[in-house]
């Protein structure tokens, strides 16, 4: 347990404060200069001054052109799956007639500007320009702006430029970081302010959207990728090793954990990682994920597995036992769940159709994915008749003169004698 707790907090530790310093400094620095930090700080921190900021639409045509037609029909084949399923989480209005007659609702809009953020570094995520952009274009967000870093030749990935006119967001800005934050938080001289800031990114981004939270809205503090396996005897040794490779290949502070009643696969489990690390084009990672944060633990029954895991609440959970459905049920806390031998949680990350961002660090006891609501606003309606007032009102002012605010008693009582005289 102690050891789930210090892989749950891993990003707890000391540096967090200077992080948190820096980005203070370069959000101070966008909002009082504009562009000019823009520049001057992706030219200090990426190498690259990205002068103009914003990507020409026919350059994002350009790389959706360029791709092979295999990797077009597998972003059309994802971009469909999650229009599809992102499509069925419009919320209704509501509309009720309260006993008086009196009319109450609820009633959904979109927020007029989105943000999304789309990380660069140590890999490419055209992924996550869908799981974004898809969801605020089924709530309705009229305009899209989208901020990603450039690479050593001044462009963002060409796939991820593909994958945003595909999903038809066409104003793209090459710029990434705490100052593309600060840049959709505050607006520049060329980027909007937005509404909302979604999309994962490095701990100085993540630190950036907590600091510019309140003045804008945020989808979620996204840390480090990971998963969490509950398997029994059924599950495949090669297939257990390779979800666990999945997730720590994202990063140094990914994290793997295996929760096995099958003493067998806990055995074999670390020499099999070790075949398949032989050669791995992502090794040092990888291997740097696995060793610092990487757990097998030998459970006496599945339930002390769900209870494991319920006290990590992971962000992916991946459940390779027989019978996975009451499993499934039994569990309380998980981002997402993926159920069975043939539910790699790679099918997630690109097209089964929910949202692959998801509450990471524990914060699946109580947050969930990206979602349509994200970017969506919800206003009350309330319309009283006559009879609703005549009927409620004396315990609106009775409530209220208990709280000691007269006029709010009053605005109900003057109505009340005007109804009656």
């Amino acid at each position: 347990m102690e050891r789930l707790r210090s892989i749950a907090g891993r990003t707890d530790g000391t540096g967090i404060d200077a992080a948190a310093a820096s980005v203070e400094a370069i959000l101070n620095r966008v909002r009082s200069e504009g562009d000019r930090a823009l520049l001057a700080l992706s030219e200090q921190f990426d190498g690259v001054r990205p002068d103009p900021l914003r990507i020409p639409s026919a350059a994002l045509e350009a790389a959706w052109q360029a791709c092979e037609p295999a990797l077009q029909r597998s972003l059309e084949l994802a971009h469909e799956r999650i229009l599809d399923f992102h499509r069925r989480q419009l919320p209704a209005d509501l509309e009720v007639t309260g006993p008086h007659g009196e009319r109450l609702g609820r009633r959904w809009r979109p927020v007029q500007l989105a943000g999304l953020y789309v990380p660069g570094g140590r890999a490419s995520y055209p992924s996550t320009v869908l799981m974004n952009a898809v969801p605020a274009r089924v709530a309705g967000v009229q305009r899209l702006v989208m901020v990603t870093p450039p690479g050593p030749d001044g462009m963002p990935n060409s796939t991820v430029l593909a994958a945003a006119h595909l999903a038809g967001v066409s104003e793209v800005y090459r710029i990434g970081g705490a100052q593309a934050v600060a840049a959709l938080a505050y607006g520049t001289e060329s980027i909007p302010r937005v509404d909302v800031i979604s999309g994962p990114g490095n701990l100085y981004v993540t630190l950036a959207k907590k600091a510019v939270y309140g003045r804008v809205a945020i989808d979620s503090l996204a840390g480090p990728s990971e998963v969490l396996v509950i398997a029994d005897h059924s599950a495949q040794v090669d297939q257990v090793a390779a979800d666990l490779l999945a997730q720590a290949e994202h990063d140094p502070l990914a994290a793997a954990i295996l929760l096995t009643t099958s003493e067998d696969l806990a055995t074999a489990v670390p020499a099999a990682l070790e075949r398949q690390l032989a050669g791995h084009p992502r090794a040092e990672i990888t291997r740097a994920a696995i060793r610092d944060w990487g757990l097998i633990v030998h459970c006496d029954s599945l339930e002390t597995a769900a209870e494991l895991s319920d006290c990590f609440a992971p962000e992916h959970l991946e459940l390779l036992v027989e019978d996975p459905e009451p499993l499934a049920a039994r569990i309380q806390h998980a981002g997402a769940i993926f159920m069975g031998p043939h539910t790699p949680e790679a099918v997630g990350d690109y097209l089964a159709g929910p949202n692959h961002t998801l509450p990471t660090s524990g914060t699946a006891r109580f947050a969930g994915a990206l979602s349509v609501e994200t970017f969506l606003r919800h206003t009350s309606l309330i319309r009283f008749n006559r009879e609703a007032l005549e009927s409620t009102g004396p315990a609106v002012i009775t409530l209220a003169e208990s709280e000691g605010l007269h006029s709010h008693a009053e605005s109900v009582r003057r109505r009340l004698a005007r109804l009656q005289g």
